[in-house]
């Protein structure tokens, strides 16, 4: 007769021997020891069958199997449970433990107790901590996403601390210490075969669930788990290299298997598209391998499906044994599967862990550097400024910002700034800014087109800010949009600048920079752009420019990283920033191309072994290189295009004033800045910043980029471009005011970090300091007030037009009713505009202004002002031009010959204003752009395919982990 012993422990073991005798030791001291052990071993290469013979045999009656090398697991389970019952034995609990996985001593007695206490628990699970660790939990029950994510509802990392001390509920209990009643497992079926290795614990216990059973999660219960075959710790034959492509594919079969048949094809759409998201994910984190294993594990599951309807009628069939018509628990497979929304919330989370290591390179050099200045005795282990004890004294957020001196500070200033740009709210324009087009697919237009309908059509290219635009003004809209950026642009500023000094004081000293002088050189920065004038007198270019510079910079920092591999992810985000800067502000390349060179010279004089290690400065040449190639589909047909002025000119529309040398040192284009004492407060404290012999050498640096940053300012100073046209503008000294304050206000803050050094000087010494002190806290106060007062109005005064309404709104419905405006005299000469669209908006200023003049639009123009000429007004038509209009003061022997001219009919303008309407009216305007509309497809997809490569460089690699 059958004997029906309480437990039987099923221990399956494969190449297990490290892990094996804390096993043995942990079910040998179990304070409700096991009646029966079958020991199965598939095939172990290494002495672990003589282990488990040597530990258990004189302890407890053991039944040792020996199976093949390539058995799975659910095999070996099930050859376990014949083994039982061919020896008689019929145990009502089989107990499943893994060669890696130790029971704390009273852990089937707790599972054993819980069973008791809850008689229609069929399945039973440990707490899992991990092993060697023992305190880092690793599950509390499991269950699954509808994505296939093995959620634990465990905090990333989180240790075990007791705080999950209920009995509960769960889908699933890992089969590490699995508690199951044989009957049960009987009637489920076992374990699938059709997941060998991975997955089958939560097959399993979803179906426990659909045909009505309990499985219960018991915390008292601890089993500490190696996770060998998880970690890549193990190999076997079931699991392969390729660990995650096992885990993979058992996820996906085990929700189709599962899942409902009416949703069963939603749900495989669903996980094609989420394979996708998440190959690119894993791309984007640079584990090549595992996107891969994502798209192999989908084309293994979904290329068999004969194998997903076989398991989904065997589930069926076992259900329907157990539960006949009642069919399936839905009610308790929905309560205890995943939420909907959790994977997305893990998106998130991934996202934001993914963008936060990427901005923290430099930080982490800074931090690296202070580690090394505590283990010299340099510093203490905490260095934390007088001001700054207080603001840690409570917990409460709330009163911590009340009570903090420099965030109160922060939150006014931010609010002042806002107050500066009250105006732009309803969008924005004036100066050298034009209006925003009505949506974002002008912008997109564009960007993609090689040809524009602009003027008589041009082949000049989209500037590179107008990619940027289109990508932003799709979400937001292009009048939000550029409102948002004139508006934010600040406070971005001062964001940026805070992490790039905060890196740069550390990097000065171990003790870091106080907040107090982080917030000021914060201000000082996000004032620059605002205090020149920049903002008032529509440069908008600058203002985005001076919110990019800092994060530029701060991304440079990582050049200075000990390791090659950093320096190198330092290096594609560098070039991607310098991508952006140059997309607003073109002429920051030849700036730091320039300044690139002299500091890596200086530096190889410095350290004369420097350029034989091309890891020190291949790095800053490929950030170089990186805008050279994202910006190929501008500045290539630029030069071909005759706009390659646009490379030195600021963007925006032109003329704009000249900025002379005095204006560069005040921080000022023009009239238009602040009072000029405000702009010359950086550097002379910044000439002040070299008297500390502390921080001299990083002073005498920022000094270098500043004197680098001037000699290229004076060619640029003193020589003009030439547009089409006949109009001469500067080239753009937007990026040399930007840099040479930045380098001023740097050397400051380096040198007030010194000022702890100087206290012991003579009295005169310390009332200049005083003055040099109040001075650079009165220039950032004076300077905010002016802009929240008038810093913004220039940028009200808009440019009228000369075309009547009804002209205006004819050329916005089409193209080919353009207007040609006529202005001047014979005699005096004359000059013409053409009018097309709703007028020039923002992007298409410099396409037009650089776009070469049409000479044969030019002749049938002075064709028809000198003579009634038939074939110019045809000339005209084919042009796409409806409308002739001769704002005044009117030249009447100009309008004497178009009235005349056969093809122009007198159109109605307002007083004082001549206007003539061709006929018949064009029938279309467009031109072909023969070979280079190709070549500049093929420039947007290397643009497009560069871009995502230099993305994924730039991120840091992914380290995955069961709860990552």
């Amino acid at each position: 007769m059958p004997k029906h012993d309480g437990v039987a422990v099923v221990l399956v073991s494969h190449d297990g021997s490290s892990w094996l005798p804390g096993v043995l030791d942990g079910l040998l001291e179990q304070t409700r020891p096991a009646d029966v052990v079958v020991a199965v071993d598939t095939g172990s290469r290494d002495d672990s069958a003589a282990l488990v013979r040597t530990a258990l045999e004189p302890r407890v009656p053991l039944l040792a199997r020996a199976l093949p090398r390539d058995t799975s697991y659910p095999d070996a389970v099930a050859d376990a449970l014949a083994t039982l019952e061919s020896a008689g034995r019929e145990p009502e609990w089989i107990w499943l433990l893994h060669d890696d996985s130790r029971p704390a001593p009273g852990a089937l007695a707790a599972l054993l107790d819980a069973a008791a206490r809850h008689p229609d628990a069929d399945i039973l699970g440990p707490k899992l901590r991990e092993w060697p660790s023992l305190r880092r939990l690793l599950e509390v029950g499991v269950t699954i996403s509808g994505t296939g994510r093995r959620e634990t509802g465990l905090e990333r990392g989180e240790y075990d601390q007791g705080q999950h001390s209920q009995v509960r509920e769960v889908l699933a209990v890992n089969t590490a210490g699995m508690l199951v009643r044989r009957s049960a497992l009987v009637a489920l079926g076992g374990l699938d075969p059709a997941l060998p290795v991975f997955g089958n614990d939560l097959d399993l216990g979803w179906r426990a669930a659909a045909a009505g059973r309990t499985t219960l999660a018991v915390p008292a219960a601890v089993v500490f788990h190696a996770e060998a075959a998880h970690r890549g710790l193990r190999r076997t034959p079931l699991t392969g290299r390729h660990t995650h492509f096992a885990e993979r594919r058992a996820a996906l079969f085990t929700l189709l298997a599962n899942g409902r048949g009416p949703t069963l094809g939603l749900k495989v759409v669903r996980l094609v598209l989420g394979t996708v998201l998440r190959m690119l994910g894993l791309l984007c984190a640079r584990a090549v391998g595992e996107a891969l294993d994502e798209a192999a594990a989908l084309v293994s599951v979904l290329r068999h499906p004969g194998r997903i309807r076989a398991a989904r009628r065997s589930r069926s069939a076992a259900i329907a044994a157990q539960r006949g018509d009642a069919g399936p628990d839905r009610a308790r497979t929905r309560r205890l599967l995943a939420p909907w929304w959790l994977p997305y919330r893990h998106g998130l989370d991934v996202l934001g862990d993914l963008l936060a290591a990427a901005t923290h390179q430099a930080a982490d050099v800074a931090e690296r550097r202070r580690a090394a200045a505590i283990e010299r005795g340099e510093a203490p282990p905490v260095a934390r400024h007088r001001d700054e004890e207080d603001e840690f004294a409570d917990n409460s957020l709330a009163v911590r910002f009340f009570t903090s001196p420099v965030a109160l500070a922060t939150a006014l200033t931010v609010i002042a700034l806002l107050v500066g740009v009250r105006d732009v709210l309803g969008g924005v324009s004036g100066g050298a800014l034009s209006p925003a087009p009505d949506s974002a697919g002008d912008w997109w237009r564009l960007h993609l087109q090689a040809w524009h309908p602009l003027g008589f059509g041009s082949q000049v290219p989209a500037p590179p800010y107008v990619l940027p635009l289109a990508l932003g003004g799709s979400v937001l809209g292009p009048t939000l949009l550029m409102s948002a950026l004139m508006a934010l642009s600040a406070p971005l500023a001062l964001w940026g600048a805070w992490r790039f000094l905060r890196v740069v004081g550390r990097l000065a000293t171990p003790y870091g920079a106080p907040r107090w002088l982080l917030l000021w050189g914060s201000v000082a920065w996000a004032l620059v752009p605002l205090t020149s004038g920049a903002w008032g007198g529509g440069r908008w270019g600058v203002v985005v420019g001076a919110a990019v510079l800092p994060w530029l910079a701060h991304a440079a920092l990582g050049f200075v990283d000990p390791a090659a591999e950093r320096r190198w992810r330092a290096a594609w985000r560098t070039g991607l920033a310098l991508s952006l800067l140059v997309a607003f502000v073109p002429p920051a390349w030849l700036l730091c191309l320039v300044l690139s060179v002299v500091l890596v010279g200086a530096a190889a004089r410095v350290v004369p072994g420097l350029l034989r290690d091309r890891s020190l400065w291949l790095p800053p040449l490929a950030a170089l290189a990186v805008p050279l190639v994202v910006l190929a589909p501008w500045w290539l047909p630029s030069v071909l295009e005759g706009g390659a002025a646009a490379t030195l000119l600021d963007v925006g529309r032109w003329p704009t004033a000249a900025t002379t040398g005095w204006d560069l040192l005040a921080g000022r284009f023009g009239d238009l800045g602040a009072p000029a004492w405000v702009g010359l407060v950086l550097p002379l404290l910044a000439l002040g910043a070299l008297v500390p012999p502390a921080t001299r050498v990083p002073v005498v640096l920022c000094w270098l980029v500043a004197a680098v940053t001037a000699l290229v300012a004076v060619p640029l100073a003193l020589v003009s471009v030439e547009l089409p046209g006949g109009t001469e503008q500067q080239p753009g000294l937007g990026a040399v005011l930007l840099v040479l304050h930045g380098a001023w206000l740097s050397a400051a803050l380096l040198g007030a970090l010194s000022l702890r050094d100087l206290a012991g000087r003579p009295r005169p010494m310390q009332a200049l300091l005083l003055l040099g002190g109040v001075v650079a806290l009165l220039a950032p106060l004076v300077g905010l007030v002016w802009f929240a007062g008038w810093g913004g109005d220039d940028l009200e005064q808009e440019q009228g037009s000369d075309v009547p309404v009804y002209m205006e709104q004819r050329a916005a419905d089409a193209p080919e009713n353009g207007v040609l405006v006529l202005r001047g005299s014979v005699a005096d000469g004359l000059r013409y505009t053409v009018y097309r669209g709703d007028g020039l908006r923002v992007g298409e200023d410099e396409v037009a202004a650089l776009t070469p003049e049409d000479e044969a639009a030019t002749e049938a123009i002075a064709a028809l002002v000198t003579s009634p000429d038939v074939d110019a007004v045809e000339t005209l038509r084919e042009l796409g031009i409806r409308y002739v209009v001769q704002p005044a003061p009117v030249d009447g022997s100009v309008a004497t010959r178009l009235d005349a001219t056969s093809g122009l009919e007198q159109a109605s303008a307002p007083r004082g204003t001549r206007a003539w309407e061709v006929a018949p009216a064009p029938d279309a305007f467009d031109s072909e752009p023969g070979w280079w509309g190709w070549g500049r497809w093929l420039l947007l997809l290397v643009q497009a395919g560069a871009v995502c490569v230099l993305v994924v460089l730039s991120l840091p690699p992914l380290r995955r982990s069961r709860d990552d």
